[in-house]
């Protein structure tokens, strides 16, 4: 599979996980559209790393929560290249929630994380599908969670959302064939600056040594180990495969399997 000249629309790819997956993407000769909403340094600071691996990249501003958005935002690839080959859609967000406390969710908070974590996916694939149908080829790779088939997570509504998520990836792969390839990630721990900004740096290392204890893999995951899967699925790996879910979380949902058991 050629991929020199692809082109790749990576959503929330200004910092952390999306920023790894424009890199390694852009490493591999596909240009990349760095989406942000607000961090406008970072993500010029993600494209510049792109261009010095030899891939062009453009910066785009875009609130994927609004479906006008998500169309401009695909304009602007076509604009600039005149496809779009591939979608990850790696924008989210969360409320942190204990789960036995029914009270601390309400119905906007579930509505918000819908909208950004379910809606927000399905509008960027609608607004690629028309150009990726045209030239025969498309592939989207949906970021979910480990919280989309365990049940855990930071809150009730966020596993909610990603378990839809899942769903709605098996609906489209299903709809999209063949032109248009669709599969999802479900990363466990990533160690990235998100989750040392929210815990601080001594829960951050305390999260990260218990992954390093208590996974089959003895392993805290890292943006890069993630963003290899997503590659693996968004290019020649993943040729023969649609409608699939990967769980990369160094084996963790293991332990949650044999605890169930006891």
């Amino acid at each position: 599979m050629d991929l020199k000249g692809k082109v790749a629309i990576i959503t929330g790819s200004s910092m952390g996980l999306g920023a790894a997956i424009a890199m390694k993407l852009a490493a591999r000769g596909i240009n990349v559209v760095i989406n942000y909403t607000k961090s406008e340094g970072e993500a010029l600071a993600v494209k510049e790393a792109c261009e010095l691996k030899g891939a062009d990249a453009i910066a785009v501003q875009a609130d994927v929560s609004k479906d006008e958005d998500c169309k401009s935002l695909v304009q602007a690839a076509l604009d600039t290249w005149g496809r779009v080959d591939i979608l990850v859609n790696n924008a989210g967000t969360t409320k942190f929630a204990d789960h036995a406390d029914l009270d601390a969710l309400q119905k906007d908070d579930f509505l918000w994380l819908y909208e950004l974590n379910v809606v927000a996916p399905y509008q960027m694939i609608r607004a690629c599908a028309p150009a990726m149908k045209k030239q025969g080829y498309g592939s989207v790779v949906n970021v979910s969670s480990i919280a989309a088939v365990t049940g855990i997570g930071s809150s009730v509504a966020y596993a909610s959302t990603k378990g839809a998520l899942n769903t709605m990836t098996l609906s489209l792969a299903r709809s999209l064939a063949p032109e248009i390839r669709v599969n999802a990630i479900c990363p466990g721990f990533i160690g990235t600056g998100w989750f040392l900004d929210r815990f601080g740096q001594e829960t951050f290392n305390a999260i990260v040594k218990d992954q390093e204890e208590t996974t089959p893999l003895k392993r805290a995951g890292t943006p890069d180990d993630v963003a290899d899967s997503a590659v693996f699925f968004a290019t020649e790996g993943g040729q023969h495969i649609t409608g699939e879910t990967l769980i990369t979380d160094a084996g963790m949902h293991l332990g949650f399997s044999s605890f169930s058991q006891r």
